[in-house]
């Protein structure tokens, strides 16, 4: 089904979770927006790749949820997938040692391409609990009204879907995901890939092998990881 116009919400996800843009937060949230752009701010990521999470991973095609916090504040870094940035860009330390995990654990080579759009393509949503940042503000969307909205679209995964991964990295991914039900859904929890905490258990983990043997069990092709 063809969206009608680019940055909106992918039917699949419209139907599920679309009538959040009724209520009175989300409406606050817009609002929100609006004042920051009069006020001559830059706003990441363009309005257009907001939704970009959500449109390039369909609700009943989600397999692996892997969420991260805020979207990246610096020039050309964010484009609406967490921890991804658009090729060309260099990759962030955290990024670096989500691809030293994966050649670790499954001995493959990555490129130095950080578009992981691929992943999104194969069923993993990339989503961040905040969907836009300010240039260079690092936080400064938070508890603006796209918490509740990331919240209300993972319970509609753990409600509406069974035998997906759900990857926590860090003790606010962690809190985020209190929600699910570890007896429908596989959850993955480590400290985060920063490289203030990667060394304390990240590396080493094997979560990547973890996934996609969970996936093949149940019935699933796996996850290309690699890039």
């Amino acid at each position: 089904m063809p969206q009608e116009k680019a940055g909106q919400l992918h039917p699949s996800w419209q139907a599920i979770i679309g009538e959040e843009f009724d209520k009175p937060y989300m409406q606050a949230l817009r609002t929100f927006l609006k004042q920051e752009k009069v006020a001559g701010k830059i706003i990441f990521p363009p309005s257009p790749l907001i939704f970009n999470a959500f449109n390039h991973t369909p609700f009943d095609q989600v397999r692996v949820v892997i969420i991260g916090q805020d979207p990246y504040h610096g020039l050309n870094q964010e484009h609406g997938l967490s921890f991804s940035v658009p090729e060309g860009v260099a990759l962030p330390p955290s990024l670096m040692n989500i691809f030293k995990e994966i050649e670790a654990d499954l001995g493959v080579k990555m490129s130095q391409k950080g578009d992981l759009t691929p992943w999104a393509n194969q069923g993993v949503l990339l989503l961040n609990a905040t969907l836009t940042v300010e240039m260079a503000n690092a936080g400064s969307h938070q508890k603006h009204g796209w918490e509740a909205f990331t919240d209300a679209a993972i319970a509609a995964l753990n409600a509406h879907r069974e035998g997906l991964v759900f990857v926590l990295w860090g003790s606010y991914a962690q809190k985020k995901g209190e929600i699910i039900d570890p007896k429908r859904h596989l959850i993955l929890k480590s400290v985060h890939p920063s490289p203030l905490s990667a060394h304390r258990g990240f590396f080493g983990n094997h979560l990547f092998s973890k996934i996609n043997d969970y996936l093949s069990k149940h019935g699933q092709t796996p996850i290309e990881w690699q890039l």
